[in-house]
């Protein structure tokens, strides 16, 4: 086979593998063009590209979009900016963060995590489908997110402690 020919398929394939990865209803009327023979391959297409997870990348990025999924399954306001802008102001980023000085860590009740939240705030806040860990990064955004609608409307809302 000429180098045209593998080039082709390899073009085929690719596209093939986009559209499941961009919707069943695009796979299924993209196969006869990419060159299917037979009806049995629309369903497998379906098949496959239905049942495909989203997966995060396991860092800051990735949490915050995991996050956001999670709130939107439970009516959870909140954007990616004022997220990350929170984080950014809270915790640098850090996971692992505990504020061992303010007045929370005094009364024996550090900030942790991400969004520096404090233990009672987080178990009153935990959103269901999210780790009990409050150092877990989805978990402590996702709470602190869901106190903060409660709280403030939105994560949006906030610009300093809270």
């Amino acid at each position: 086979m000429s180098a045209n020919g593998l080039n082709r398929h390899a073009r085929t394939g690719r596209l093939a593998r986009k559209l499941a990865v961009a919707g069943t209803g695009a796979a299924v009327l993209a196969l006869p063009l990419i060159g299917a023979t037979t009806a049995s391959a629309a369903p497998a297409a379906a098949t496959t590209a239905a049942t495909a997870t989203t997966t995060y990348p396991n860092n800051l990025d990735g949490w915050i979009r995991e996050s956001l999924a999670i709130m939107a399954q439970h009516g959870i306001p909140g954007t990616y900016d004022g997220i990350h802008r929170n984080i950014m102001r809270e915790s640098s980023g850090n996971p692992y963060a505990i504020n061992n000085w303010d007045i929370n860590a005094v009364n024996g009740t550090p900030s942790k995590g991400l969004l520096q939240v404090i233990d009672p705030t987080f178990q009153a806040y935990h959103v269901p489908g999210t780790s009990w860990d409050p150092y877990d990064p989805v978990a402590n955004i996702t709470a602190a997110c869901n106190y903060a609608a409660d709280r403030y409307g939105s994560m949006d809302n906030v610009f300093s402690a809270y």
